[in-house]
């Protein structure tokens, strides 16, 4: 089962970076949402996937048992889950106000600061 986990998390890991490494702000801002959600499958996958014993401390035991899940990663995950929609949230704001002022999404048409129409530089002195 954590075998099918971790090539889920490969794919999620390799779709997320082909959508960063493109120019245009919609994917970069999908790419980083796929990110996220594949670190917290692989902070799922590592806390152990085991549907059969449940992370309960037995009575008189003063800790898990071997074969139980690890309780700290989904608790890491859930806190990971609120960080990145609000995180999301604000990237789909800050794209969707560069796509207003600026007209597109295209990131190398994003040349408010550098005009093509600027002087060159002094060639002598």
């Amino acid at each position: 089962m954590e075998a099918v986990f971790a090539g889920v998390v490969g794919l999620f890991f390799s779709a997320a970076i082909y959508l960063m490494l493109s120019r245009y702000s919609i994917r970069i801002m999908l790419g980083i949402a796929i990110l996220g959600n594949a670190v917290n499958l692989l902070l799922f996958t590592a806390g152990r996937v085991t549907p059969e014993v449940p992370p309960i401390i037995r009575k008189g035991a003063s800790t898990l048992d071997n074969a139980a899940a690890n309780p700290l990663p989904q608790a890491l995950i859930l806190t990971a889950i609120v960080i990145s929609l609000s995180f999301l949230a604000f990237l789909l704001v800050l794209t969707y106000r560069a796509y207003q002022d600026l007209k597109t999404d295209d990131t190398s048409e994003m040349l408010v600061a550098e005009p093509d129409e600027r002087p060159l530089p002094p060639l002598g002195y």
